[in-house]
């Protein structure tokens, strides 16, 4: 278990630039398209672009909110582990789950190795992706959000944080993308 209280990495451009309170406020809504990206997949090396599995499989997009590679967001850990513990059954139902996280590279590269991750880890330092989204930030961090994007490539599910429900059931997750 991750225990460390290492703080050298948290107080970085990144904190700073998402450090005030902005609302999750994203216009997505069923049906449309959400915006493309491509990010590097540092579980499994080279990039990953989200248009790239249109007409392929259904996807899960989890943003997620980790600090620094060893302070992750204590309402956002479990929900990982939670999928990464799935991830296969995500696979058997060919649904990809694609983890994307503010961490940079080196910072990625740990998290992926401490908790073993079997599904892509996409880096987004800059927050482009996140921003594109309109996930939301707070103290330091974007906050987290869940879409399911349909083997057609539209919006089929969104989840914005609240402080009542701040990510998306795991199971709920697995029994929508049941019905696709």
């Amino acid at each position: 278990m991750l225990t460390s209280t290492d703080f050298r990495g948290l107080f970085s451009d990144r904190f700073f630039k998402n450090f005030f309170p902005i609302p999750a406020t994203s216009p997505l809504v069923k049906g449309m398209f959400p915006p493309d990206f491509e990010l590097p997949d540092i579980t499994n090396g080279g990039s990953v672009r989200l248009s790239d599995f249109r007409r392929q499989v259904p996807v899960v997009l989890a943003f997620t909110r980790i600090f620094t590679e060893k302070q992750y967001c204590p309402l956002c850990f479990p929900h990982i582990v939670a999928l990464n513990e799935s991830y296969e059954q995500f696979r058997e139902r060919d649904v990809e789950v694609l983890l994307i996280t503010s961490t940079d590279y080196q910072q990625s590269k740990i998290v992926v190795r401490d908790l073993g991750l079997k599904m892509p880890l996409l880096s987004d330092p800059s927050c482009h992706v996140f921003r594109a989204y309109q996930t939301g930030q707070a103290l330091g961090a974007p906050l987290p959000a869940q879409f399911v994007v349909d083997e057609e490539g539209r919006l089929y599910y969104k989840h914005l944080f609240s402080f009542l429900n701040h990510n998306a059931d795991v199971k709920m997750l697995l029994d929508m993308v049941t019905q696709l």
